[in-house]
């Protein structure tokens, strides 16, 4: 996982906001449902007056916005915690507010341990109550600590409110949309379920009515998100029970909308109708991360995967089938409690046989209160470390092929931002690689724009990008 901050909801706009707005600076870490998460947060605030901001020394407001699925996620929010308790110190001293929240997966598992650990926070809210932002920072101004980690019995997001279509606009055209969350497979090195609880399901009404609103605000691509995001289920008009690929197929009917994604998967949960999916729905692009974690049927069983190598191989060639250009993302751990060179052999060999376009590795690091910390035979970092490196070789070699083979090809591609060197625009191809293309204007006089979809066509193949030329038909 990676550490994120939010983009401004509208940096254009920020320098206008009246001086006696309260603003927001809201410090994302983790997974693209923490980063759905915020922006909700957010939005959630907007209502009671405040305005975001990226820069930190602005904010009235601080929010970690934490995960918990790597080793010593806590002890980073501490440290961060550390800092941020000098600029209170600062900034109360000059007669100014300052207030500090752990919000997430971190504040879910800690509870009051943070407000012990670190007297200067001021409120912890986990993933399944921040739609009571509001009601919290009141309890903060009446001189209270707010703890809130309950489960939340009402449904948080019928209790967040739209964000205003500018806001929307501003984040770009593509977006997050939050499907389902939690976890019922309990795996054994995870701690989702205990952070984010059992599976639930938003409604279908619920979900198309947001996809709509985003669309209308200028969103074109929009990338569904759960936990076990194919677990997701719930009722069509009629009453009859579906699942994701009845979802997809409704969300695609929405016009302005261009390009959908899902993310993550279970193997458990990709059913019949979400695979045909990636053969009839033309708006979905042909992309899966697909997480399997080992090669090893002993190591899959010690991990609670309750499929075996063979299982997930059948699947992937069951997809691959009905869409040959698909391009497929996975997990991987090494060095699970009790994993020999023989099962490490195998993971490697269920790679070399798959074929991956990307992929994400980690080192396994023991989360306190899953069974896996409890597990004998722990593996030494030394071994890990070497494990790792002979893996993401592999990996690596793979993610180069197959963006080797994307040169000459002509794609669709959404600019979704300006690149890092004057000029550049970039956006993702649909195998989602970063794309690269000179701004520029095409044959027919029109200036390329952030939200266009344009043909290109791939020149050239580096590390971690793609790179491009307008395809002029």
């Amino acid at each position: 996982m990676t550490e994120q901050a939010l983009q401004p909801a509208n940096p254009a706009t920020d320098a206008a906001v009246n001086t006696n707005t309260r603003k927001v600076f809201v410090k994302t870490y983790g997974c693209q449902m923490n980063v759905y998460d915020s922006a909700r947060m957010t939005d959630a605030l907007a209502a009671d007056g405040y305005a975001e901001t990226t820069v930190l020394e602005e904010a009235d407001l601080v929010l970690l916005n934490t995960c918990h699925i790597r080793e010593k996620a806590a002890e980073k929010v501490y440290s961060e915690l550390g800092r941020l308790r000098d600029m209170k110190k600062a900034k109360n001293a000059e007669g100014r507010e300052f207030v500090i929240g752990v919000t997430g997966c971190v504040a879910q598992a800690e509870g009051k341990e943070i407000l012990r650990r670190a007297p200067a926070v001021d409120l912890v809210v986990g993933p399944q109550t921040y739609h009571r932002l509001p009601q919290v920072l009141k309890d903060v101004r009446a001189g209270r600590k707010p703890v809130e980690t309950d489960y939340a019995l009402e449904d948080k997001f019928e209790h967040l409110p739209a964000a205003e279509k500018a806001v929307t606009k501003s984040r770009g055209p593509t977006a997050f949309l939050t499907v389902q969350e939690g976890c019922d497979k309990f795996c054994t090195f995870c701690v989702v379920p205990y952070t984010r609880g059992s599976e639930v399901s938003r409604s279908l009404t619920q979900i198309v009515d947001e996809a709509r609103k985003l669309a209308e605000a200028g969103v074109r691509e929009l990338t569904l998100l759960g936990q076990n995001v194919n677990a997701w289920h719930g009722t069509d008009a009629e009453g009859k029970a579906i699942g994701l690929g009845e979802l997809i197929a409704a969300i695609a009917e929405i016009d302005g909308l261009d390009r959908l994604r899902y993310t993550t998967s279970h193997p458990r949960d990709m059913d019949d109708r979400l695979i045909a999916a990636h053969a009839t729905e033309r708006k979905l692009m042909p992309y899966l991360h697909l997480p399997v974690q080992s090669g090893s049927d002993r190591i899959l069983k010690a991990m609670n995967r309750k499929h075996t190598a063979a299982d997930y191989i059948a699947l992937v060639k069951r997809i691959r089938a009905v869409n040959p250009e698909l391009a497929l993302s996975g997990d991987f751990i090494v060095g699970f409690p009790g994993e020999t060179d023989e099962d490490f052999e195998a993971t490697m060999r269920l790679i070399e046989e798959i074929g991956y376009a990307q992929a994400f590795s980690f080192k396994y690091s023991p989360r306190p209160g899953t069974p896996g910390a409890d597990l004998p035979d722990h593996v030494s970092e030394e071994v890990k470390s070497e494990r790792l490196d002979r893996l993401q070789t592999l990996l690596f070699q793979q993610q180069r092929d197959f963006a080797r083979a994307c040169v000459g090809k002509e794609i669709d591609l959404l600019l979704e931002k300006e690149g890092r060197m004057p000029g550049q625009l970039v956006g993702r191809s649909p195998w989602l690689q970063p794309v690269i293309i000179d701004a520029q204007t095409t044959k027919s006089g029109d200036k390329l724009k952030i939200g266009d979809i344009i043909k290109v066509r791939i020149t050239e193949a580096g590390p971690n990008s793609l790179f491009a030329e307008v395809a002029e038909s």
